[in-house]
């Protein structure tokens, strides 16, 4: 069956896509705790010495949430001025300070679940924390619900959605329109006062979401944080306050607690593993506690030790999954015999989940301190009984405290590693599988890139020989055997049979096929040395030497977690190196040949036109020979706009610059001229309609960053006050539909109604046009001289490289590939959640709609890949000198270059699964590599509708 070489690559990448999802099932799986909501009360409590219920420490708990509160902005040098009643209450006031370190992936809904059942979410979570369902773990809401505890929640409907038939009173706001960080947190206030007021509950829980949107709009040092600050040190003081005015003799005392779910990068987005992002305040007030004469040094707790710590506090059982240990000082007011208990309590929670999770859970150093401690806590607990009070006995059970504090230390660290069990089976089918495939894409090389750009697959002989069916035998039985036989259930066997043998029946049909095509291209010695007697065509210049080593090598460095971090160095050296290599072609074409071309230049002065082409050739040298070195600039000065990767995020760049409030006069001029380059740039290719929208399409999109603040009119005062821009932005998505409209109307009339090339070629055109408009909008104003270089590049290196120097379409489009990758980093984007803009999911939106918001974080987040990806279908679509097979061989060049660094980066987080880096580095570079992928096999599928149609069809 003969297949077109763009259907053949675009099918493999969408089953590769399908292998990938299979493979990442099985790399995040749930955790390997019980997911029960069973009450195990009497468990924790059963041995002879803690028989009971504990009683509680207090009545009443108030936790105030900030979302993004760092740690910086409580206890830093800023932070009397930014909470000042906060930090009088901490330096002075009965209160607790720590520093709540969170785990990794530090988003909103993770960060909860670990705040409500005191275990480390899956890194998956990051997914599902777009659509959180209802909380099926064993989690401190239920347990409170279920010992009849009153609770009211105000704030993130995250709670809302994850326990929702929990609270007694609630009202929920939406956490992902980021544009709003005034209403949100006003719809929470507005409660305040009448809550205060009544008795009636005995929970409040409180989640500001202000702080978060700040920082995603403008980051951690913008002007607007301070006043939000100020606004939650004022709501702090009124509940302070309240409870205060409450307090009785003889009642149990209030518990107020100011936290963070996570911290804040320095960029303002969150999710990743920095110091800023995992490091947040935690602040405990109550009058239970000493009243402090000066301020401490705040001490270091992990975030899962409020878990268990507000669950003894309220007299709750600890929830199953919970692998926090209490928090020290918040006993250090009971009596010895009750903080035994407690610590008890909880090492006996820790100890029954070790032994569910570990198989070899008695030789794990904490167990054994544990029940060290329990036999000393049981001679303790007789002489107590029989009414010693020697001092000897206080010595005895301070000993005894300190090796509980010991074990439960130990235990709750060897918990904490272990996040999951994988599900290797699915893992490895997923691997097998996308490897099958990549095989198969590699084979096919000689005839997907050959003048008929089509590949012969086998197809029927392999389904009807005899391997195919033993081969389908053999996988239904390893399947069978694996599934009845696995301990832990595996995603793979809990599918039904029918796409269980489907995919057996794939998987040996492409088995089939590789050995096929293996055995093609393996002749007998005869045709081996014809091949190589007329193996010219196989010469590889020094351009595709570098291409090759390249990209194998960028795919080997993605086994260093270092080179994984900072990967942004790699491209840029590629890049630079891949400007000098085609600097050298250029030269030795104009310098070289310069005998060749004095020669024809005496032949032809005769002719009338000698003056005239002679310019031409001469300003078209120098350009020529100018590209390579203007690329290297522009480069450059790229670099320095955005800092990214891990080592150097930190250090200030020019985008921060631009962005201070000083600057802003600056940022305005340079957004105005970078949209003017655009229009010059794109509109030459456009019809006149086109040409109109775009022009009030980049105006619309200049109005929207002055109505957000970024930048000035002349005749606008920077103290305006600021809007969301939803007019602004919706005014330039109606020019952008109008575009792309046009675009595909006369690409449509090109392909059905009439074979016109150039209405071919403009409508493509246009619908880059579009989608540049588009991303000019989303891109903030200081991430325009990004777009404007991109675009600029293109230019010069279509006009004046590409053409000029006739290179193929395999080479353009690994050049394509490599810019596109370079200015994925220019951006400022990097192997780290925290750089996702999700700001821009909002542009021109109302409220948050799920799919529009996506859409366009996708599209923002991989603009450059995508536009680099795009040109190249239009330039390979539009050039006449091109062969008609030329997009036929970009789209395949363009697969395998996604499919290689793909398959082999799953096989290395795999081998690497327990790597110290495994969550913090591996698996959100594993995310991205996903969305790539996917993404790629979409811009594939436009290769197949631009490939110009052949007299026979796709299937043969």
């Amino acid at each position: 069956m003969k297949v077109r070489s763009s259907v053949f690559a675009s099918f493999i990448l969408i089953l590769e896509v399908l292998g990938v999802a299979l493979f990442l099932r099985g790399f995040f799986p749930p955790l390997t705790g019980e997911s029960g909501t069973r009450h195990h009360h009497h468990r924790a409590g059963g041995s002879s010495n803690t028989s009971g219920a504990p009683k509680p420490l207090f009545k009443r708990v108030v936790v105030m949430l900030v979302d993004a509160l760092r740690e910086d902005f409580v206890f830093g040098p800023n932070g009397p001025m930014f909470l000042p009643y906060t930090r009088h209450v901490i330096e002075r006031g009965s209160s607790l300070s720590f520093v709540a370190k969170a785990r990794p992936p530090t988003v909103t809904m993770p960060r909860i679940k670990a705040l409500t059942t005191g275990s480390i979410p899956g890194f998956i979570d990051v997914v599902m924390n777009l659509n959180s369902p209802a909380l099926s773990e064993d989690n401190l809401i239920w347990q409170a619900k279920t010992a009849g505890k009153k609770i009211i929640f105000y704030g993130d409907d995250t709670w809302v959605r994850l326990f929702p038939k929990h609270f007694m009173e609630h009202d929920g706001t939406t956490s992902f329109f980021v544009s709003d960080y005034t209403e949100v947190d006003n719809n929470v206030t507005r409660h305040l006062d009448s809550t205060l007021k009544r008795d009636d509950w005995d929970i409040l829980i409180l989640h500001y979401l202000g702080l978060d949107h700040i920082g995603h709009i403008s980051g951690p040092h913008s002007s607007l944080i301070q006043p939000k600050l100020l606004e939650m040190d004022d709501i702090l003081k009124k509940i302070h306050g309240s409870l205060v005015s409450k307090e009785a003799d003889g009642s149990l005392p209030y518990l107020l607690v100011l936290c963070g779910d996570h911290g804040m990068s320095e960029t303002g987005s969150h999710g990743g593993s920095s110091e800023p992002e995992i490091n947040t305040p935690l602040v405990l007030i109550s009058p239970i506690f000493k009243r402090k004469a000066e301020m401490e040094k705040p001490g270091v707790v992990e975030q899962v030790d409020l878990t268990p710590t507000l669950a003894l506090g309220l007299g709750l059982p600890i929830s199953q999954n919970s692998v926090g240990h209490v928090i020290p000082g918040v006993l250090e007011e009971s009596s010895l015999r009750e903080q035994l208990r407690f610590l008890h309590l909880n090492g006996h929670q820790l100890s029954c989940l070790l032994k569910d999770s570990t198989p070899e859970y008695q030789k794990e150093a904490g167990f054994e301190q544990f029940r060290v401690a329990e036999k000393a806590h049981g001679g303790w607990m007789k002489l107590y009984l029989e009414g010693n009070t020697s001092e000897v006995l206080t010595n005895m059970g301070k000993k005894v405290l300190k090796q509980y504090l010991e074990a439960l230390a130990a235990m709750s660290s060897a918990l904490s590693k272990q996040l999951g069990k994988y599900d290797m089976y699915s893992m490895i089918a997923g691997m097998v599988f996308v490897f099958q495939l990549l095989l198969v894409l590699l084979l096919a090389m000689p005839e997907a890139l050959s003048g008929s750009a089509s590949v012969d697959l086998p197809v029927l002989s392999s389904l009807l020989s005899l391997p195919f069916y033993l081969l389908c035998l053999f996988l239904a039985s390893v399947h069978v055997l694996v599934c009845t036989s696995a301990e832990s259930s595996c995603y793979f066997c809990s599918l039904s049979w029918g796409l269980v043998f489907a995919a057996v029946a794939f998987s040996s049909a492409m088995f089939c096929i590789l050995i096929s095509l293996a055995r093609r291209r393996l002749p007998d010695g005869s045709q081996r040395r014809k091949t190589s007697s007329s193996g010219g065509e196989w010469m590889l210049s020094e351009l595709d030497v570098l291409l090759l080593a390249g990209t194998v090598g960028h795919t080997l460095s993605l086994a260093a977690s270092s080179f994984v971090e900072e990967e942004h160095q790699t491209w840029y050296f590629l890049l630079n190196t891949l400007c000098l290599t085609v600097f050298q072609d250029v030269c030795r074409k104009y310098f070289r040949e310069q005998r060749d071309e004095e020669e024809q230049i005496i032949l032809s002065k005769k002719s009338q036109t000698f003056s005239h082409s002679g310019s031409e050739m001469c300003s078209e040298k120098w350009l020529a020979l100018a590209t390579p070195p203007f690329t290297l600039l522009c480069c450059r000065l790229l670099r320095s706009l955005n800092q990214t990767g891990v080592q150097w995020a930190h250090l200030p760049d020019v985008g921060h610059w631009l962005n201070s409030s000083e600057h802003k006069v600056i940022l305005s001029l340079l957004s105005a001229f970078c949209l003017v380059l655009i229009y010059l740039l794109v509109q030459r290719r456009c019809s006149w309609v086109s040409k109109v929208a775009l022009a009030f399409g980049l105006v619309g999109v200049y109005s929207y960053r002055a109505a957000v603040g970024n930048v000035l009119f002349p005749w606008q005062h920077s103290s305006r006050t600021t809007s969301k821009g939803t007019v602004e932005a919706r005014f330039v998505y109606v020019f952008v539909l109008g575009i792309l409209f046009s675009g595909t109307k006369d690409l449509l009339r090109s392909q059905i109604i009439t074979a016109d090339s150039k209405l071919k070629s403009r409508g493509l055109w246009e619908i880059y046009s579009g989608l540049v408009l588009l991303v000019s909008l989303l891109f903030r104003a200081h991430n325009l001289p990004v777009l404007c270089c991109c675009l600029l590049i293109q230019t010069l290196m279509a006009q004046f490289i590409w053409k000029k120097l006739h290179y193929d379409a395999a080479q353009t489009t690994i050049m394509h590939y490599w810019f596109g990758q370079a200015f994925f980093y220019f951006q400022g984007n990097s192997n780290n959640i925290a750089t996702v803009d999700i700001s821009v999911g909002f542009v021109g939106l109302e409220s948050y709609v799920e799919a529009p918001a996506v859409f366009l974080t996708a599209l923002s987040t991989y603009a450059g890949p995508l536009l680099w990806a795009c040109h190249l279908v239009c330039y390979l679509s539009s050039e006449r000198d091109r062969s008609p097979v030329a997009v036929g061989h970009g789209c395949y060049c363009l697969a395998l270059l996604r499919s290689v660094p793909a398959a082999a980066y799953i096989v290395l987080v795999t081998v690497l699964r327990y790597h110290l880096f495994i969550w913090s580095v591996f698996s959100p570079k594993l995310l991205y590599e996903s969305m790539h992928l996917l993404l790629t096999a979409g811009v594939c599928l436009f290769f197949i509708t631009m490939e110009q149609t052949q007299p026979k069809s796709d299937f043969q």
